[in-house]
């Protein structure tokens, strides 16, 4: 497990990266996972870290996991490279403003 000033700085760090409430990133990753054809049930939807991220959401900082240390190093990492990256301005329907979403950072909050 980490130490306790490396958790809170994971945490914050997590939290800041995450700029999606729970309802917006559940929202999401339903749209994101329908198709014509067939849609998965909301708990079902989406990808794992995505659904992990909203599984962190609604613990508290004492009930994290290792696993969820490792998810949410993961998003930070993510969302700080592609953050990194220089882009064009950011379009609504974006290949990376998805790929970011559904990880609970919305780029064009940022």
């Amino acid at each position: 497990m980490t130490d306790a000033l490396e958790l809170e700085a994971l945490w914050e760090d997590f939290h800041r990266a995450v700029n999606m409430t729970s309802q917006e990133i559940a929202a999401w990753l339903r749209v994101s996972d329908a198709d014509e054809s067939t849609e998965p049930l909301p708990e079902h939807a989406g990808e794992p870290t995505g659904q992990h991220v909203l599984a962190i959401l609604q613990k508290r900082r004492t009930d994290l996991t290792d696993e969820d240390l490792e998810v949410m190093y993961q998003v930070v990492e993510t969302v700080e490279a592609e953050v990194d990256v220089e882009n064009e301005p950011e379009a609504e329907d974006s290949p990376r403003r998805h790929r970011l979403m559904s990880v609970g950072h919305d780029p064009l909050r940022a």
